[in-house]
């Protein structure tokens, strides 16, 4: 049995993300599901068909990193949450951070929030610097958040 299935959590372990030089070219959509369940939003939204699936719709989605550009529309559209986005490129410091949300109020831009690990712990602070919430992306905006670029990779949700 995989340590998440005991922990409740992922670890980078769990997943296959994208090398350094791929996460500093600008944003990345970065998969996080590890269910083997009939599921396939994220591969058929995907315009660029950098997400695809292996041989059937109960396989986890495979991305290929080159064709991603960041857009956001598997976020969206996935129903499990499991897809984040991530733009070392945003400043020298700081990364951004895309976090599909489906809470109200919204958060507003220029809101400082509380940062959140895959386990739930407090690991830093962050800045609200946009909300997507367009037709397309399927009444699940985005939530982006300016942080520590060493924290990209560990955070994966907020506290208001």
């Amino acid at each position: 049995m995989s340590d998440y299935l005991k922990n409740g959590y992922l670890t980078l372990e769990d997943i296959s993300p994208p090398d350094m030089e791929r996460l500093e070219k600008g944003p990345v959509a970065v998969i996080e599901c590890v269910q083997e369940i009939p599921c396939n939003p994220c591969s058929d939204s995907c315009h660029r068909g950098a997400i695809t699936m292996k041989t059937s719709i109960n396989d986890r989605p495979d991305i290929d990193y080159k064709l991603c550009n960041g857009c956001g529309i598997c976020v969206a559209n996935c129903p499990g949450l499991a897809i984040f986005l991530i733009d070392q490129s945003y400043s020298e410091t700081e990364a951004l951070v895309g976090l599909p949300y489906e809470f109200l109020p919204l958060p507003e831009a220029g809101e400082k929030v509380m940062l959140l690990s895959r386990q739930g712990e407090v690991c830093g602070e962050g800045v609200v610097q946009k909300v997507r919430n367009t037709r397309a992306m399927d009444r699940t905006p985005i939530v982006f958040i300016s942080m520590r670029k060493d924290l990209a990779m560990t955070v994966r949700f907020f506290r208001r």
